[in-house]
């Protein structure tokens, strides 16, 4: 019996198909494996069946009855539940509230049964008892749990949820091998129990270890649907990434590759942190070294951690020949480190103010200046605006008076000013049009070749693989291999995000 079914649903962002045509069914009684390329589109399907994103097209289906999800609410009315990979726990609460968060107990209508929650919460809790490690107990506060423990706390909501319906997204990403273990041997009761299971995971031997059938989906299109026990990991990554997936970098759009001058820019030698453990690389003078992988697998905590925006770091790290050990973002801005990110709002726009104040911190602070005519500030930043073909009126504008690859060519160009030794860019093109990805790369492989060395995340294979010499990638927090020359394939890139790690 059919559990769930989505027939042709699509959703778009503007002009932007984030899901052209997503076809899926999850039998009563299975654990139905999602994979996709990173946007794809599988994480923007989960969210329909969950309400938080309304679809614009398409049937969904429950029990062979159509219906309407209409937001996170119905979603739970019609027996879906939910693990999110970005964890949506309430830190100032304890383990046994965030458990039953979505549905707490109350008596006389609006008072929290504290009896009734404990003995709910017991339950779940218990299910893991001797994996989740010391510390963990239903009054701790989840705010002083370890990541995989905060982990544990978020599946036990979910199961709290008692949703025949369950979406696991990445649920065991931060887990170690005994609290997996336990969380499939629950899997595998709830399929006995008829409930149907979506799970999304990065790690091939644990989808073949738990997966009865898997879904493709590609480039906002469901492909096929395979039964696990008659297919193999290389047929399903040649699906994902389709016809052109061996074709290597140099043969498509890739750029030549760069002549490098001598010496190291950075070298990394067993750096680990929260969510990274021992990755070590060299970066050369001249070289764009990619990182690559699925989303959320260390490779933006890598760049921020040695950009020193992480407190908990080992290991060592040199820029040249040279120590280098940054305390703070400024103390890296000032040894001649520089990081541009995605997120805009979070590390980039000092909102409402003008475009002038924009592009210019980081001269102010490499200068160490006091104050600075506007003439002589004009002067500095036009050129490193000039460079990225950036549109404004004029540099007294606000920031917000352009559009997001407008803004996010101001926050590239601050740095452009006084050039660093080593350019960290961390998903640099999230959210801009074609055109402003054109000109921020052709803007880096001119970097490059002046003697740069830079370190590329981005969540797009194509910017990898045109733009990275080698590519470096992250499954689990961890290197699992290196991509260079004839290599440098979108499909050997996701066999090694997929490997185990």
């Amino acid at each position: 019996m059919s559990k769930l079914t989505l027939n042709g649903v699509s959703k778009a962002y503007g002009a932007t198909l984030a899901l052209r045509r997503g076809d899926l069914e999850i039998a009563a009684g299975e654990v139905h494996v999602l994979m996709g390329s990173n946007g794809s589109g599988k994480s923007t399907l989960c969210k329909i069946i969950a309400g938080s994103v309304r679809p614009d097209g398409g049937e969904i289906l429950i029990d062979d009855r159509s219906v309407t999800i209409s937001g996170p609410q119905s979603a739970r009315e019609q027996g879906i539940g939910i693990f999110y990979q970005e964890l949506s726990l309430a830190a100032n609460r304890s383990v046994e509230e965030n458990v039953c968060l979505a549905m707490l107990p109350v008596k006389a209508g609006i008072f929290v049964d504290r009896a009734a929650m404990k003995a709910l919460a017991a339950r779940y809790i218990d299910l893991f008892s001797g994996v989740s490690g010391d510390g963990f107990a239903a009054e701790t506060l989840v705010g002083n749990l370890r990541a995989d423990q905060r982990q544990l706390v978020e599946i036990m909501k979910a199961l709290a949820s008692e949703a025949p319906i369950l979406i696991f997204d990445e649920p065991t990403s931060a887990l170690d091998r005994a609290q997996v273990d336990r969380f499939f041997h629950i899997l595998r009761g709830l399929k006995r129990d008829g409930r149907g299971i979506i799970f999304i995971s990065h790690r091939m031997d644990e989808i073949t270890a738990i997966g009865d059938r898997v879904t493709i989906i590609r480039d906002g299109e469901t492909i096929k649907t395979l039964n696990l026990s008659e297919t193999d990991p290389a047929t399903v990554i040649r699906l994902m990434v389709g016809g052109a997936g061996d074709m290597p970098a140099s043969q498509s759009s890739a750029p030549a590759v760069a002549s490098f001058a001598a010496g190291a820019a950075m070298t990394v030698d067993r750096l680990s942190g929260a969510g990274f453990r021992n990755v070590s690389f060299e970066v050369a003078k001249g070289e764009i070294l990619g990182l690559g992988g699925l989303h959320g697998q260390g490779q933006s905590a890598v760049l921020r951690a040695i950009f020193g925006a992480s407190s908990e770091m080992s290991g060592e790290i040199r820029i040249g020949g040279d120590r280098f050990d940054a305390k703070s973002p400024r103390d890296a801005i000032r040894r001649g480190c520089a990081y541009v990110s995605g997120d805009r709002g979070r590390d980039g726009v000092i909102a409402g103010r003008p475009i002038i104040e924009n592009v210019t911190p980081i001269h102010y602070l490499r200068d160490r200046l006091m104050i600075a005519r506007p003439s002589s500030l004009k002067a500095k930043a036009m050129p490193a605006l000039e460079a990225m073909h950036t549109k404004f009126a004029s540099l007294m504008h606000p920031i917000n008076s352009l559009s997001g690859g407008n803004q996010q060519k101001v926050i590239i160009a601050r740095w452009l000013i006084d050039k660093p030794d080593v350019l960290l860019l961390d998903d640099p093109t999230k959210g801009i049009d074609l055109s402003a990805k054109a000109d921020l790369f052709a803007l880096i492989r001119q970097l490059a070749s002046e003697g740069l060395g830079i370190l590329l995340y981005s969540s797009e294979d194509a910017e990898l693989l045109g733009n990275a010499n080698r590519i470096l990638v992250f499954n689990g927090g961890s290197v699992t291999r290196e991509l260079t020359g004839e290599d440098r394939t979108r499909y050997n890139l996701y066999q090694a995000a997929y490997e185990a790690a």
